[in-house]
């Protein structure tokens, strides 16, 4: 597992999602160890300059726990604060779930808890494709999508960041039927720099997937099932740890994926919930688009502890 590490202190683990790297909360590094900690990004699983084993079963939750764990006794730490986004914050809850005697607390942007759902995520999404082009669904079976997104990674990339940003309205991508390929629903994303990501930041990102390939980071979606099966002990558990949510109001997990009352549902289940903010105009990559909210948050959230 490769990491960034900066700071010294009481630890904080970052944990990114599709498609990012570590670099992903490179801003964040610097401003939770300049408050006194301890900050570690790693490159998850798939992703990077860490391994990336073969066959989906090596990407479940259960698997990248461990790799979290195992993380935290390299580091000689026995508890540490957890952060997450996207794939990241699901990792986040499970993490909490399965070991909270190792966390802290938790820090999740966008992707609230909701508990398990009752059917297979694989059933419900080969029903919503059957109306429109569904990415989750769409990157279930192997090959189509990593030989898609491996041939043009930059054009994916730009692509996909500017579609998931609050500065375009990701849903309406749905617009388009199945049989599509994600490139062909994506925006075309505005020339470089922009507003909340500079060339530099991009290039970084791009030639790692330039690299690496997608296979990876696509088959955490492809252990989506297994996921679902090996969290059945845990279907009525509640996250029981310090928790903190900051969401962007423009976030598409949010509005698409996440059921009529996610906040409300979250509330249910999550009963150390210490504070929901929302940050105004901010996308899906809320910590990049939103620096300076994000990192004043982060920094009185852990101070809070």
């Amino acid at each position: 597992m490769h990491v960034a590490e900066e700071g010294t202190g009481p630890p904080v683990i970052f944990c990114h999602g599709f498609p990012h790297t570590w670099y992903v909360w490179n801003r964040q590094l610097a401003a939770v160890a300049g408050a006194g900690f301890r900050a570690v990004a790693p490159d998850m699983r798939g992703y990077g300059r860490t391994d990336a084993p073969a066959g989906v079963s090596s990407y479940t939750n259960a698997e990248a726990v461990a790799d979290l764990v195992g993380l935290l006794d390299d580091l000689g730490e026995e508890k540490a604060v957890f952060v997450g986004l996207d794939f990241g914050a699901a990792l986040t809850w499970e993490l909490a779930l399965r070991r909270p005697d190792r966390v802290r607390a938790v820090v999740v942007f966008n992707n609230p808890f909701l508990g398990r759902g009752k059917r297979k995520p694989s059933d419900l999404w080969q029903k919503l494709a059957e109306s429109h082009f569904l990415h989750v669904h769409y990157f279930q079976e192997p090959g189509p999508a990593d030989t898609e997104l491996n041939a043009r990674p930059r054009d994916f990339l730009s692509s996909v960041y500017f579609a998931l940003s609050g500065d375009f309205h990701y849903l309406d991508i749905w617009n388009n039927p199945a049989g599509n390929g994600y490139l062909d629903v994506l925006p075309t994303a505005p020339a470089l720099p922009w507003p909340w990501m500079g060339k530099d930041d991009f290039e970084t990102l791009a030639a790692e997937f330039e690299r690496t390939g997608f296979t990876g980071g696509l088959n955490w979606y492809r252990a989506l099932d297994l996921n679902w099966e090996l969290t059945e002990p845990y279907h009525s558990a509640n996250v029981e740890v310090p928790t903190f949510f900051a969401y962007g109001e423009r976030d598409c997990d949010l509005e698409g994926f996440s059921g009529p009352d996610p906040i409300g549902t979250m509330k249910s289940r999550v009963p150390d919930l210490r504070e929901v903010v929302a940050i105004p105009e901010a996308g899906h990559l809320v910590q990049l688009e939103k620096t300076g909210e994000v990192n004043a948050l982060l920094t009185r959230f852990l101070r809070s502890l």
